[in-house]
C-alpha cells in the first residue's frame, strides 16, 4: 500500500488558528460553535499547545497556541487579523445567539444580506473573525450582482 501524500480524513486546506491560550480556546470554540476535540499535543514545555484538531460539524480545524520564537503569533499579538472564517449553519439565528452568548462580540449583525444568506460577522475572544451563516436563496452570480449594485449605489457613503 503506498502512501498518500493528502490525507483522506483531511480536506486540502485546513484553517490553522494561532491563539494565546488554546486550552481556552479549544474549550471557548465547543461553547460557541459547538467544536468537537479529535486530538490534542502539548509542546516540549508541557504547558502550551504545540497541535490540536477539532470538528465543527464536518469540518476540521487546527488550534495551537502562540510560539513567538517561531513567528507564530495570535491576531491579538498581531493588531488584528484580515482573514475571516465563513462557517455555514443549518440555524443561524441559533448559533449567533450562543456564539454571543459565549462570548463573541458582534462585528455585523445577523441579516439578510443581498447574496442570499442571512448572515452575521462576530468576533472571538482570541481575535479571530468568524462569518456564520445560512443560505435562504438560491442565486446567480447575476442575479448578486444586480442585488451588490442596487445595495451600494444606496448605501454609499
Amino acid at each position: 500500500m503506498s502512501l498518500k501524500p493528502i490525507p483522506e480524513a483531511l480536506p486540502v486546506i485546513t484553517p490553522h488558528l494561532v491563539v494565546g491560550d488554546a486550552a481556552r480556546a479549544i474549550e471557548f470554540y465547543a461553547a460557541a460553535l459547538g467544536a468537537r476535540e479529535i486530538y490534542r499535543m502539548h509542546g516540549p514545555d508541557g504547558r502550551r499547545i504545540l497541535f490540536s484538531e477539532l470538528m465543527i460539524g464536518d469540518a476540521r480545524l487546527f488550534v495551537v497556541d502562540e510560539y513567538p520564537e517561531q513567528g507564530a503569533l495570535s491576531p491579538l499579538a498581531l493588531g488584528g487579523s484580515p482573514v475571516a472564517l465563513h462557517l455555514y449553519v443549518a440555524d443561524v439565528d441559533g448559533a449567533y445567539r450562543r456564539a454571543v452568548d459565549a462570548g463573541m462580540t458582534v462585528d455585523i449583525p445577523l441579516a439578510d444580506f443581498f447574496w442570499g444568506e442571512r448572515y452575521a460577522l462576530l468576533r472571538d475572544p482570541f481575535g479571530h473573525r468568524w462569518g456564520l451563516a445560512s443560505r435562504i436563496e438560491d442565486l446567480s452570480p447575476s442575479q448578486i450582482r444586480e442585488r451588490a449594485i442596487a445595495f451600494y449605489g444606496k448605501n454609499r457613503a
